[in-house]
């Protein structure tokens, strides 16, 4: 998620080189490793994900990101952030991108393909975990883009699925081609070791630019003030039983948090748990 100013390839071809000829990846005391290139898929002309090996150290709770990097020419890394898909568990990173009209990194990172390289951070980032609440029974998800990107890796946690009744995921897209993963969320809930948990997902799909008959039609800010979305999910929006995060583009980030306030709903804090949590790193 993000885009950069256009890397160079000379560093990052020098770190595949090393690697092709059997060189060590980078020690534990670096502060990132370069990892290979596994999958790449297409969901859209401009909307793709990649897998990634991943460092046997690396860590990092649902809901977070990390630094992806590539090398310019004269040897610097540009770091933008993008969160992680994939689940705590798995031996890869998945992440999902937008290819950027005039990003040449985005654009660069669409070429890659199995067996490329591509600088991950030691580090996980990122306060979007459940961690933030305290209580609740629903907990509501609303993405737009790849925003989505977070809620795919909370919902193959399966402690999620213990503590909550209900999972809402949200996500709204421009077009009805643009709604990648639909598949993929609906298997989550047939999946070991989510099948028969006391969790029900409930999945909303939303288009904002044209007609879809199995989806609503409008913005999610527009669907929550006319009851929509709620009718749509079969949930009520209650401060005593709903914990929302939210992860996408900021005019809807920006209208959610002034809307969901307004309705008695509060940001999370550390010292004062709420039922709002936002990615802010976009």
């Amino acid at each position: 998620m993000g885009s950069i100013t256009d890397p160079g390839l000379l560093a990052i071809a020098q770190v595949s080189r090393s690697c092709a000829a059997g060189a060590s990846a980078p020690t534990p005391s670096d502060r990132f490793t370069a990892e290979a290139i596994l999958t790449v898929h297409a969901w859209a002309p401009t909307l793709f994900s990649l897998r990634t090996s991943r460092y046997r150290g690396f860590r990092f709770t649902p809901g977070q990101f990390a630094r992806l990097g590539i090398a310019r020419e004269d040897g610097s890394i540009v770091w933008r952030a993008y969160s992680i898909a994939s689940a705590s568990y798995d031996e890869h990173l998945e992440f999902f991108s937008v290819v950027i009209p005039g990003g040449e990194f985005t654009s660069r990172l669409a070429s890659f393909r199995p067996g490329d390289r591509i600088l991950v951070d030691k580090t996980s980032y990122g306060y979007l975990t459940t961690a933030r609440f305290v209580g609740g029974r629903d907990l509501w998800m609303l993405s737009s883009g790849t925003g989505l990107a977070p809620f795919l890796s909370i919902l193959r946690d399966p402690s999620v699925w213990e503590q909550y009744e209900n999972l809402i995921v949200v996500h709204s897209a421009r077009h009805a081609g643009e709604l990648a993963y639909r598949d993929e969320i609906a298997a989550v809930a047939r999946g070991e070791p989510y099948a028969g948990q006391r969790a029900r997902l409930h999945y909303v799909p939303v288009v904002t630019r044209e007609c879809c008959p199995d989806a609503l039609v409008a913005r999610i800010p527009q669907l929550i003030e006319d009851g929509r979305l709620e009718a749509a999910a079969g949930i009520r929006l209650d401060v005593e039983r709903s914990r929302i995060m939210v992860c996408g583009n900021p005019q809807m980030t920006d209208d959610l948090r002034g809307l969901l306030t307004a309705r008695g709903f509060r940001v999370s804090r550390r010292a004062n748990p709420g039922q709002l949590a936002f990615e802010n790193y976009w």
